[in-house]
């Protein structure tokens, strides 16, 4: 479900699963949309979307959350200007202390959030009949989470029943990953909806696990590895981690983007704009030494987005 509407999964094409273009750190309860310059937003972003596209990229998911800049009207205009396929959310972002949270979400249950973001998904985000593709939720990197996270997983279990969109969570490291994996599968939710997103944050060996319960492993954070001063430690690290997968049998697990943009209301010029081009640039000639193929690097950016986010629900054990 892209911002222009619905289209076949199989005419995503190379596709970039977790990147931003606006953002607006001001919190839910001080958040003015109203006070968004989409206009010179719009010209600082174009021209970036325009060079990731001469890579060949056709379809783009914009992560942002509600409250945190979510920006339908620019991303449906930028779309249109670029041909590209751009993909919003709905949910709510916990991550970052709740700082991004509305008040519904500390007094309303599960049940009441799901219900809210469900009429998003059929009726369209903020009456601009655009509708989101995916579910966003963000829990903190501790041991243990929270009552409201685990709450927010449970209304995105539900969601995901009622639509068929594909769950992604912002995580990071193992617990709390292993945590919503077990709350998801409670609730009968296969994990194949799921996408363990930050997961360059966690351990090969639990990426291993989760993948084979059938999660979606992303290694989400390659827009900000370009080796400075010779450092190229990041890039090596996303590298093994993909190149482990693969040796492991998991590469149709495994998901790859830059978490990059970032266009920031407040800055000036919209702050410092990460490019979406180093998984060209660097990452793939590197996979290539390592005796990558094409056909594994189309596995990567084209054949497994298009079964991670088509549309459809994933009930665990469905098919017994």
């Amino acid at each position: 479900m892209t911002v222009a509407g619905p289209i076949p999964a199989a005419d995503m094409g190379t596709a970039l699963i977790h990147e931003h273009v606006f953002l607006d750190w001001s919190g839910a309860d001080s958040i003015q949309p109203e006070q968004w310059h989409n206009e010179a937003a719009f010209h600082v972003i174009l021209p970036k979307l325009q060079e990731m596209k001469l890579l060949g990229v056709k379809t783009f998911f914009e992560c942002t959350p509600n409250y945190l800049g979510r920006n339908p009207a620019l991303l449906r205009r930028l779309a249109d200007s670029t041909g590209l396929h751009i993909v919003t959310n709905t949910g709510y972002y916990g991550a970052r202390q709740n700082k991004y949270l509305p008040a519904r979400a500390f007094t309303e249950s599960a049940e009441q959030l799901a219900e809210y973001w469900i009429q998003e998904f059929e009726k369209g985000l903020e009456n601009k009949g655009i509708r989101p593709g995916f579910i966003k939720i963000g829990v903190d990197s501790d041991s243990v989470l929270s009552p409201i996270h685990q709450k927010l997983v449970r209304a995105a279990a539900l969601t995901h029943l009622r639509t068929g969109l594909t769950i992604v969570a912002h995580t990071g490291p193992d617990a709390p990953a292993i945590q919503e994996a077990e709350i998801l599968e409670k609730m009968g939710v296969s994990l194949d909806a799921w996408v363990w997103t930050h997961a360059q944050g966690g351990s090969s060996e639990t990426h291993a696990a989760l993948a084979r319960r059938g999660a979606w492993i992303s290694l989400d954070g390659l827009g900000w590895v370009a080796p400075q001063n010779g450092d190229s430690s990041a890039l090596k690290k996303y590298v093994q981690q993909i190149d482990f997968l693969k040796k492991e049998g998991l590469l149709h697990r495994t998901l790859i983007a830059h978490d990059a943009g970032w266009y920031t209301h407040g800055e000036a010029g919209g702050g410092l704009f990460q490019p979406f081009t180093n998984i060209f640039t660097l990452l793939i000639p590197e996979l290539k030494k390592r005796g990558f193929t094409e056909v594994d690097i189309e596995q990567l950016l084209a054949k497994n987005p298009q079964e991670a986010y088509a549309i459809r629900v994933r009930k665990l054990n469905a098919d017994k």
